[in-house]
C-alpha cells in the first residue's frame, strides 16, 4: 500500500480541486507589493498547471503573511502573477468560504483557476488540533461539499496542523501535490535511506537546530559526519573548550546562545570521532580578513567565517561522501571578505558525485547567487518544515496524507 498517494493516483478530469500552496513571498513593506515570485511560480509551473491541463476544476487555497504583520496581504497579486506565468487567465474572489466564494467555485469550468482569500483571515486557521476537529469548523464544512478532492502542496507549511493543511483530509480523497512529492523523496534520500557516507555540514545561527538536527542523525546512525561551521561552529569550538575570545562571547550571549554548549558537548563527547569542527577561522581585523588557528585562540576580534585549513579538510570528507545534506552558511556569506568558506564548501558539494540536499533560506540564495543549483541534487524551498524533518519530527501535513491515503486505498 502506498503511503501518500499522489496526482497519478486519481482522474481529475472534471473533478473540483481544493489545492493548498504556499504561495508566501517576500513583500515590500511601503508598497505592499510581491518582490519575488519563486513560490508562485514552483507551485504553478508544476502541480497547478497540471491540474488544469488534465481538466480539473482548481481553486487554490494558499497564505501570505499573518495577521498584524507588514506582509499580510491579499492573494489577489498572487493570482495575477500565477496567471502570467501560466499564460492563462486565473481568477480572484476577495471571499474564503462564504456565498461569494461557494458560487464562483461552482461557476467554474474544467481547467479553470480560481484563488480565494488569503486563508490566514479566518481566524481559527492557525489554531493546532487533529484534523478531525479541523474537519468540523465552519470552512471545512462549507468548502468540502463543494470538492471532489484534496491535494496538499505546501510542504513549507507542512510542520503546521492548521485548518487548510490538515482539515480536509478526514472528508475528502487527499493527495500529495509535484512540490510535496519532490521534498518528500528528497528528503528520503537524505534522511530515511542515504547513501553512506553520508555527511551533514550545519553552519547558520540556529544552534539549536544544529544539535538537534545532530542528535537525531548521530543517534539514528544516519550521518557519518557533522561538518560545523557559522554561529553553530562558533558553539561547536566551545564545547570542545575553545575560548573564543570577548567579543565572540559577548555576541552569543546576547544571542541567548549559550545555553547550548552543555548539550553539545555531550554529544561531542559521544561522537568525538563523527563531529567536525574548525582547524582554523577567519577573523575580521578593520573589516579584512586574517585567518588564525584554533590553537591560537582566543581573539580580540569577531569570528566571521571558517579558514583555509578547515576548507581543506571539509572538501575532502564531502569528496568522499555519498549522500550530503547541507544548512546554513559557513560564514557571513552577504561579506565577501568572509564568503571564502561558503563558498568553496557549496562548490565541493556541487562537484560532488553523491546526492546533495540543500536547505534553508541563505543557503538557498547562496546557492542560487553562484549559479549552483543545476549541480544540486535537490534544493529544498522549505524553512521550518525542513528542518523539523530533519530532526525526525513527524508533520502534521504529511500524516495527514498518510492517514487520507491508509482510509481510501
Amino acid at each position: 500500500m502506498k503511503q501518500i498517494l499522489t496526482l497519478d493516483d486519481y482522474d481529475f478530469h472534471g473533478k473540483t480541486v481544493l489545492v493548498r500552496v504556499d504561495f508566501n513571498s517576500p513583500i515590500d513593506p511601503e508598497s505592499k507589493r510581491i518582490l519575488e515570485d519563486a513560490r508562485i511560480r514552483a507551485h504553478g509551473e508544476t502541480t497547478i498547471r497540471e491540474l488544469a491541463e488534465k481538466g480539473a476544476k482548481v481553486v487554490v487555497l494558499a497564505h501570505q503573511g499573518r495577521p498584524g504583520e507588514v506582509d499580510f496581504t491579499p492573494l489577489r497579486e498572487h493570482a495575477e502573477i500565477l496567471g502570467r506565468i501560466l499564460k492563462r487567465h486565473v481568477s480572484y474572489v476577495d471571499d474564503l468560504f462564504g456565498e461569494k466564494a461557494k458560487q464562483r467555485i461552482e461557476a467554474l469550468g474544467n481547467g479553470e483557476i480560481l484563488v480565494l482569500k488569503n486563508v490566514r483571515t479566518y481566524e481559527k486557521e492557525r489554531k493546532k488540533a487533529a484534523p478531525e476537529e479541523h474537519a468540523e469548523t465552519e470552512f471545512v464544512k462549507a468548502l468540502s461539499p463543494l470538492a471532489d478532492a484534496f491535494v496538499n502542496d505546501a510542504f513549507a507549511a507542512a510542520h503546521r496542523a492548521h485548518v487548510s493543511i490538515v482539515g480536509f483530509t478526514p472528508v475528502l480523497r487527499s493527495f500529495a501535490g509535484r512540490i510535496m512529492e519532490r521534498e518528500l523523496s528528497a528528503l528520503s534520500k537524505a534522511l530515511e535511506t542515504p547513501e553512506k557516507p553520508c555527511t551533514y555540514i550545519l553552519g547558520g545561527a540556529k544552534a539549536d537546530d544544529a544539535l538537534r538536527i545532530s542528535k537525531y542523525v548521530l543517534n539514528n546512525e544516519i550521518a557519518d559526519n557533522i561538518l560545523a561551521g557559522g554561529v553553530a561552529g562558533h558553539l561547536f569550538l566551545m564545547a570542545k573548550g575553545a575560548d573564543l575570545g570577548e567579543p565572540n562571547d559577548k555576541f552569543l550571549e546576547k544571542k541567548e546562545l549559550l545555553q547550548y554548549v552543555p548539550g553539545i558537548k555531550e554529544l561531542t563527547e559521544q561522537y568525538p570521532k563523527e563531529i567536525k569542527t574548525p582547524k582554523d577561522v577567519a577573523i575580521d581585523v578593520d573589516g579584512k580578513r586574517k585567518e588564525i588557528a584554533v590553537k591560537n585562540l582566543p581573539t580580540d576580534f569577531p569570528i566571521c567565517d571558517i579558514g583555509t585549513e578547515t576548507i581543506r579538510e571539509y572538501r575532502g570528507i564531502i569528496k568522499d561522501s555519498r549522500s550530503i545534506v547541507i544548512s546554513g552558511p559557513l560564514g557571513i556569506f552577504e561579506n565577501e571578505e568572509f564568503a571564502k568558506g561558503t563558498k568553496e564548501i557549496l562548490a565541493a558539494v556541487a562537484d560532488s558525485e553523491g546526492f546533495s540536499l540543500i536547505g534553508g533560506g541563505h543557503t538557498v540564495a547562496a546557492v542560487e547567487q553562484l549559479g549552483l543549483k543545476s549541480k544540486m541534487g535537490y534544493v529544498s524551498t522549505a524553512g521550518g518544515a525542513l528542518i523539523e524533518f530533519l530532526m525526525g519530527e513527524k508533520l502534521p501535513g504529511v500524516e495527514a496524507l498518510k492517514a487520507s491515503a491508509s482510509k481510501h486505498q
